[in-house]
């Protein structure tokens, strides 16, 4: 029994070594893995702060001299302060962050909780536009705009997020959406709420997670735009800042790589902020979502 006992215990130790071993290999892989995905971004910021001869001609990481002035050239190196760019990304910005919610959490929930004729039909016509590339439909988008006069101004840019024409956040609020207990749908009815009061009072609250994902994400996609502020923008004064970054780096090769990397620095603090904030309803929303 003694021996037993002894081989059990002496199992056990084994196997919580072997676990210990695993999870230490885990975590170094891990820690590794993390290492190589933040290089580009830790180079990025030691590049702001070198003169422009050591950028790409010393592979330290640590500058030998700390140029802070590039924040400050790069700030003002174009003929339009960058405090202008960042002002109208945002404007952008949020604005397609509030109708991307709105839209599809309209959509979403009308696909998830109601039922109307050819439900179906076009849900299936929904997922389908997910297959079709954005190159695609351009050139016949900005024929449609150009008719319409809304070239050179931000409506190509926000009207659409305003029209739940994104397939994606659509599909990740129902996932969500079909979660829900349609109990709480069939007591709100029998006290007389419509379907918009049901949305707006019991799904819309119990949602936040979801619409925590699509924002995030539409925030990130957004922000970091610049084909389609490329094609419908022409006056510099309405630039985003992915245009502005562009402007960096001339044709006759003379680029300013030491202001554009500290402009490129600051231009993605806001989306670090934003997921920061939002980090645990966006894992929430993910994991419930059904999403992989």
């Amino acid at each position: 029994m003694t021996n037993t006992a002894a081989l059990a215990a002496e199992y056990r130790a084994a196997r919580a070594k072997r676990a210990r071993r695993a999870g230490l290999l885990k975590h170094i892989f891990l820690i590794a893995t993390s290492l190589i995905m933040v290089y580009p971004l830790i180079w990025m910021l030691a590049s702001s702060l070198k003169p422009d001869n050591q950028i790409f001609g010393d592979l330290s990481l640590w500058p030998s001299r700390f140029e802070w002035s590039n924040y400050w050239q790069g700030w003002n190196a174009l003929p339009v302060s960058f405090t202008r760019f960042f002002w109208n990304s945002t404007v952008v910005t949020v604005l397609s962050v509030i109708g991307n919610v709105i839209s599809c959490s309209f959509a979403a929930y009308a696909f998830a909780r109601l039922e109307f004729t050819g439900k179906t039909i076009w849900f299936a016509l929904m997922m389908m536009t997910l297959m079709i590339p954005y190159h695609v439909v351009l050139i016949p988008q900005y024929l449609l705009f150009l008719n319409l006069g809304w070239v050179d101004t931000y409506l190509p840019l926000i009207v659409p997020k305003f029209l739940a024409g994104d397939a994606f956040f659509v599909f990740l609020m129902i996932q969500f959406f079909r979660q829900l207990p349609r109990d709480l749908d069939e007591a709100a009815m029998i006290d007389g709420c419509s379907p918009f009061k049901i949305y707006w009072a019991i799904i819309m609250p119990l949602s936040l997670p979801a619409m925590a994902t699509a924002a995030i994400f539409s925030f990130i996609w957004s922000w970091e735009d610049f084909l389609g502020p490329l094609v419908y923008l022409n006056d510099m004064n309405d630039y985003t800042v992915p245009l502005a970054l562009r402007m960096f780096t001339s044709q006759d090769s003379v680029s300013q790589y030491g202001p554009m990397f500290a402009m490129s620095i600051l231009s993605i603090l806001p989306i670090v902020i934003f997921f920061v904030i939002f980090q645990r309803m966006i894992i929430q929303g993910i994991a419930m979502s059904g999403l992989k």
